[in-house]
């Protein structure tokens, strides 16, 4: 295998990993944006499927033009030097937020699914990621390139099961006006946040072509887990009622294979954890130098912090704002030109 197809797999398993997270793994964004929509959910993952093999693959190369070593270069860019520290400001509360939900989470899934301590389990997670951190991109590719196809391979296997056994089809089509909307705030959102991991990623990786070739396989990547989940939550007539979807899916109909699931959806989890704090560790270094893993540990120390405080309330106030700027961040991103090569 050529070195730039090795480095495209790498760039398109951070990418898809970046942006399955814990809600995706679990299928409920999948209901909430595509599959309520019936007929319309496939126009709306097609929708999708377009957008993030075009934007994405923009995103980066707009990055490795302008040598951006973290999200706010690109910001800049997108946004001019002083609008962009405000965006700036927001985003890294977000994914701080963010990052310590999924900490939360990471532990809650020892408590609950496997009967351990919760502590236990954020304190594992903290050590693993500081762990693969220290490896850089690395560390970072080789989880996703481990999770990526466990989870693409669970997705095939559900979905054809369920399309097997599945005698309620639910295909009415009501229109697509409102699908297409909402592929359009579904990447705009995920875009908005994984640019923190998939710029410095770009900027390391500095080879266009792999960039490109990444970028594509990462966005089709992506497609075809969303379709595979779809049709897998056509198996669950009342999908919408269930907060982790694709885990009911996996009782009824691979009981015996429940606890690997719920392994790989902490995989998954912590594939996103940690591409979350890559970005923030190379944002925090661009605006202070710092040792990577003390930016690591100071990152998580934070996030530990808030994630015993509870985030709710915050998360309430935030989201709405970060929302807005995510509708801004993919308006921009669609409009503005790539910029030469060597000029910024």
């Amino acid at each position: 295998m050529s070195n730039k197809w090795v480095l495209a797999l790498q760039i398109a398993s951070v990418y898809i990993g970046t942006v399955i997270g814990a809600g995706f793994a679990t299928g409920k964004e999948i209901v909430e944006f595509f599959s309520k929509y019936g007929a319309g959910g496939i126009v709306g993952i097609i929708c999708s499927a377009v957008l993030f093999v075009w934007l994405g693959t923009k995103m980066m190369l707009i990055g490795r033009r302008i040598n951006a070593s973290s999200y706010l270069q690109l910001n800049q860019f997108l946004f001019g030097t002083l609008s962009a520290y405000v965006v700036n400001g927001l985003m890294f509360m977000m994914l701080i937020g963010i990052t310590s939900v999924m900490l939360s989470g990471a532990g809650a899934i020892f408590e609950e699914q496997l009967s351990l301590s919760k502590q236990f389990g954020i304190f594992l997670t903290i050590v693993l990621s500081i762990a693969v951190i220290s490896f850089g991109v690395k560390g970072l590719s080789s989880v996703n390139l481990m999770v990526v196809p466990l989870f693409i391979l669970f997705s095939l296997i559900i979905s054809i099961e369920a399309i097997i056994r599945s005698d309620f089809i639910d295909l009415s089509l009501d229109g697509v006006f409102q699908p297409v909307k909402s592929s359009f705030l579904y990447v705009s959102f995920n875009l908005s946040l994984a640019q923190a991991v998939l710029v410095p990623l770009a900027n390391a990786i500095k080879d266009e072509s792999a960039i490109k070739l990444g970028g594509v396989v990462g966005g089709l990547g992506l497609s075809f887990i969303l379709f595979s989940s779809y049709f897998s939550l056509l198996h669950l007539p009342d999908a919408g009622l269930f907060e982790i979807p694709m885990a009911e899916i996996v009782k009824q109909l691979f009981s015996g294979f429940y606890y690997i699931y719920i392994l790989v959806i902490f995989g998954e989890i912590f594939s996103s954890l940690i591409g979350n704090l890559y970005g923030l560790e190379r944002q925090l270094s661009s605006e202070k130098p710092l040792a990577k893993i003390a930016g690591v540990i100071f990152i998580l120390l934070l996030c530990y912090l808030v994630s015993l405080i509870g985030y709710g309330k915050l998360i309430s106030t935030l989201y709405p704002l970060f929302g807005y700027m995510s509708i801004a961040f993919f308006i921009l991103l669609m409009f503005k030109k790539i910029p030469d090569d060597n000029k910024s």
